[in-house]
């Protein structure tokens, strides 16, 4: 049996962020549901947000990126189901 999968919702999470998010945004941990680190690793094995801005050496992403790469990143977990 094929599973659909169900998107989350990012709306309200898309009113909060800046239109580019540096991983060193001091709001980072209080508005995302992941750590900084975690994407960093991601993004280090090429499983990332797609656009990445580097200043100087802090490294940002693009709201609509970053954003793609949670909707990638999480699932609907239903009643009874292990996460």
């Amino acid at each position: 049996m094929e599973k659909e999968k169900q998107m989350v919702d990012f709306t309200e999470l898309e009113k909060e962020l800046p239109p580019i998010v540096f991983r060193n945004w001091r709001r980072w941990r209080d508005v995302l549901p992941i750590a900084p680190r975690s994407v960093a690793n991601d993004d280090s094995l090429g499983r990332g947000p797609k656009e990445r801005i580097m200043c100087g050496r802090v490294c940002g992403y693009p709201r609509n990126s970053l954003l793609d790469y949670l909707r990638v990143k999480s699932r609907v977990v239903k009643g009874g189901e292990p996460c």
